[in-house]
Order: C-alpha cells, then sequence, then structure tokens
C-alpha cells in the first residue's frame, strides 16, 4: 500500500505528449486566473454573510484573515511541489510521490470530497441569485423546480419559498458549463478570462460604491460575545468563521490541478497558487467590512445573497441588478474550474490504474478527459440538485483542510527522502512552514461542526472500500514494482 512512484517518472509522464495526453496551452496570466477564478464565488458572495450572522459578527472580517493565514502556509507548500511535480493531480500525485499509493488513494478520494461539491455548492449559489434576479421582474419558476426539498429560500423583498422537489437551475448551469470543458482546454480559460475580469470589477464596485455609506454602528460591537456554544461568536466563534469560509479560499489548490496543462509550469505554477491567493485574499477583507458596515451581522441570518442584501443599502438601486448579473458571471467562472480540477483528479487516478481507464480516456480532437467530464456532470448534478447550501459549504472545507494538512506532510517527507532533488520554487523556513500550516488547517478541521466529521469519515469509508476492491488490484505502480521483485 506504500508504494511510491518516482520522481523520475512523473516528470516523464508531465514531459508526455501527443493523443491521449493533455496539451499544453495555459499561461501564467491564465494560471493565475484560474485561481481568482476558483476562489472569488459563494465563499465571497454567500458564505460570508452566514458566518458573520452565526459565527464571527463583523469579525468576519479576522475569520478570513485566519483562513487566509491558514492557505499561505499550505500554499507555499503547494507551490514547491507544484514547480517540483508539475503533472496533473494536485496533492494526490503529491502524495503519490511522498507517502505512497495508499495515502494518494486517500487523498485523490478526498478531492472529489472537495472540488465535486464545491461545483455543486457554488451551483446552489448560483440558482440562487437567479431566482432572486428573475423575481425583481415578476418571472416566478415553480418553486418544486427551483428549490431543493430541505431548504427554505428567502428572496430580497421578503418572499419566502419553502422547499421544493429539485433545483433544475442548479443542475443546468452544471451540465452546461461540464460541455464548455468537453470542447477544450483553452477554450475554458479564455472564457474564464472575461468571467474572471467581471467578476474582480463587480467587488471593486462594491467597495468603492459601498465604502461611503458605511454605518460604524453596524460595528458594535465588532467581536460580538460568545453565546456559550464554541461556534457562536467570541473568539472561538471567529475561528469557526475561519473554517466556514475556508471554502471561499480553494482556489488556488485547483491551480495545481492543470499543472500538466501550464506552458511553462517551473515558472507558471508558483505564480498562480500564490498570485491568486495574495489578490483575493485583499479583496477578501475589505468586501467582508463593507458588507457588515452597510448592514447589520443579525440581519444576514439565512441569506445566501449578502452581497445582493448589502448593496440595496447603498441607494444605487439602477446598478443591482448588473451586480446580480455579474456575481452570477463569477459564479460560473468558479463552477468551471472546479469541474476541470475534478475531472484532472480523476484523469491521473485512472492513469494510474487506481480507476478505470474509462476516466483517462482523452477525446482526440479536443484533447480534454471528457468521458470523465460526463460521468461529474452528472455526478455534480445529483447534490446540485438535492442537498442544502450550507451542508455542502461544510463538506467542502473540512475536505479541503485535510488535503492541506497531507501536502504540508508532503514537503516534510520529501525534504527528508529527497533533499538534492531540483526545486525551482522552495517553500521558506522548512520545517516550521508546514508544521504551522498543519497546526492551523487541524485547528480549523476542529472548528467545524461535529456532523461534517461524520460524513468525512462516511466518505473515506467508501472510498478505502473502493480502493481494496478495485485500485490495488490494479495499480500499475504496483505491477511494475512487482515484476522488478519477481525478476
Amino acid at each position: 500500500m506504500f508504494y511510491r512512484k518516482s520522481i523520475e517518472q512523473l516528470l516523464l509522464e508531465a514531459g508526455s505528449s501527443g493523443e491521449g495526453h493533455l496539451r499544453r496551452s495555459l499561461t501564467s496570466f491564465n494560471l493565475v486566473a484560474l485561481g481568482i477564478g476558483a476562489i472569488i464565488g459563494a465563499g465571497l458572495f454567500s458564505l460570508t454573510g452566514i458566518a458573520a450572522a452565526e459565527n464571527a459578527g463583523p469579525a468576519v472580517t479576522i475569520s478570513f484573515v485566519l483562513a487566509a493565514v491558514a492557505c499561505a502556509f499550505a500554499g507555499l507548500c503547494y507551490a514547491e511541489f507544484a514547480s517540483m511535480i508539475p503533472v496533473a493531480g494536485s496533492a494526490y500525485t503529491y502524495s503519490y510521490a511522498t507517502m505512497g499509493e495508499f495515502t494518494a488513494w486517500i487523498i485523490g478520494w478526498d478531492l472529489v470530497l472537495e472540488y465535486a461539491l464545491g461545483a455543486a455548492t457554488v451551483s446552489v449559489s448560483w440558482s440562487r441569485y437567479l431566482l432572486e434576479f428573475l423575481h425583481k421582474y415578476n418571472i416566478a419558476l415553480p418553486h418544486q423546480l427551483a428549490v431543493s426539498p430541505w431548504e427554505t429560500v428567502k428572496l430580497g423583498d421578503g418572499t419566502i419559498i419553502e422547499g421544493g422537489f429539485i433545483n433544475l437551475p442548479a443542475i443546468f448551469i452544471v451540465m452546461l458549463l461540464s460541455l464548455v470543458l468537453m470542447r477544450g482546454t483553452k477554450e475554458s480559460a479564455t472564457m474564464n478570462n472575461v468571467l474572471v475580469i467581471v467578476k474582480v470589477a463587480v467587488v471593486l464596485v462594491f467597495i468603492a460604491l459601498g465604502w461611503s455609506h458605511i454605518n460604524p454602528a453596524n460595528y458594535e460591537p465588532y467581536i460580538p460575545a460568545n453565546t456559550g456554544k464554541f461556534e457562536n461568536f467570541g473568539w472561538t466563534g471567529i475561528s469557526t468563521g475561519a473554517a466556514v469560509v475556508f471554502f471561499a479560499f480553494i482556489g488556488f489548490d485547483a491551480v495545481s490541478t492543470a499543472a500538466q496543462e501550464a506552458k511553462n509550469p517551473k515558472k507558471g505554477m508558483p505564480i498562480g497558487i500564490l498570485g491568486s491567493l495574495v489578490v483575493c485574499t485583499i479583496l477578501y477583507v475589505l468586501f467582508a467590512h463593507v458588507m457588515t458596515g452597510l448592514v447589520n451581522y443579525k440581519d444576514f441570518a439565512g441569506d445566501a445573497k449578502p452581497a445582493a442584501t448589502a448593496f440595496a443599502q447603498t441607494g444605487y438601486s439602477f446598478l443591482q441588478d448588473g451586480l446580480i448579473i455579474a456575481i452570477l458571471a463569477g459564479y460560473t467562472s468558479v463552477i468551471l474550474v472546479m469541474l476541470m480540477g475534478q475531472s484532472r483528479v480523476f484523469y491521473t487516478m485512472s492513469k494510474d490504474g487506481l480507476l478505470p481507464s474509462f476516466f483517462s480516456s482523452v477525446h482526440k480532437k479536443f484533447a480534454t478527459p471528457w468521458k470523465t467530464n460526463v460521468f461529474f456532470m452528472f455526478f455534480v448534478s445529483i447534490f446540485a440538485g438535492f442537498v442544502p447550501v450550507s451542508d455542502l459549504g461544510h463538506m467542502v472545507s473540512i475536505g479541503t483542510l485535510f488535503a492541506f494538512v497531507l501536502v504540508c506532510i508532503g514537503v516534510l517527507v520529501m525534504r527528508r527522502k529527497l533533499p538534492h532533488a531540483v526545486r525551482p520554487f522552495r517553500t521558506p523556513f522548512v520545517p516550521v512552514v508546514p508544521i504551522l500550516g498543519i497546526l492551523v488547517c487541524v485547528y480549523l478541521m476542529y472548528s467545524l461542526p461535529f456532523e461534517s466529521w461524520i460524513r468525512l469519515f462516511i466518505w473515506m469509508a467508501l472510498g478505502i472500500a473502493i480502493y481494496f476492491a478495485y485500485g490495488r488490484k490494479n495499480s500499475k505502480v504496483r505491477e511494475v514494482i512487482d515484476e522488478k521483485i519477481a525478476e
């Protein structure tokens, strides 16, 4: 279970091209935009309000800073691996090279939780904003077909939509973007670049116009007193808020899944990972500060579209529709990158024999793992159509934090086992940075609701069963090593 892939083998795979392989078409700008495209989305436009109302109050800005610190530690470790092993697969590939096949499988299975459910979470928020936009023009979709069975949606004018049967708008956007991804990576990146420019412009406009309308009274108290429950306000509420909004930072991890499609990965991957993280952290803190200054944090309870609620207080009602349309565009780029990241992880796992060859089938014309895109089109649609957004967000956060812990451990292991390996980018202050990354991420995992842990254990148990039933028997690395031993 602990057979490892050698660095030489991984680099050989990274240099492969032609039919059956992914095409290198992404520049450093594309990679930074890819990261921003995945980072700025539901975590900012939806979960910020929930974290403020239920966990941190106006101090949700501190929650963002704490989450960013955890991401910075993990991001530095990711950057070293991504420049050293520029292969699709992200943390899965890094774990295979450092801690062996079984750990790699665990992290690969965990990334399914992160990316697939991340895409589902954002698609549900996308659906919420679409309903708000249509409602303003008296266009009402049948609520049975626009809301999942266990959700209640509150629109801007106070209209309440009780649980329906299925969330069809969320399913629609997942299917549409899956088809875009099948068409080609470069085409998808171009679309993402446009959406990212629109999205960043919206955030800047929100901050600029909202700043002069801030009511200082909404910041009193800045850190509400704890209610007696760990997660409700006070400093423990801030840490729980950080764990909740941590979902907003998972995008830089998605950059590493595209390493095999980067033109110059040794230079571009560190720039893409760390550049997108820095840009988004600054925007997040400013955005959260303005949002909680425009509206009292208590008013965001149960509100999955707090940006629209807050912007309504500025008096720029004529820009409200533009804001919602731009947020929809921003969400679209997040879903696109999440679906892309997931397909690349499964593609790599399939190439290693741990999953059926179906998942590594590359389209002859478009050079994309189109069958994997089809599979996740339906898999993600099930969660998008039926599961509440808050439950999805918690599952994604705990899965992401677990992945970050293993990457930080991987850097420590690799520095010990291969101290002289070529590292175009080196994580500074090792072992301090990886150890701090591990400690902060574990603390944030501890801050999440107990139900999130139960779901994580159930998900992992299912993954382990699949590994022993299929992956262990069909591993290509195991097959090669066993042959050498037999000789």
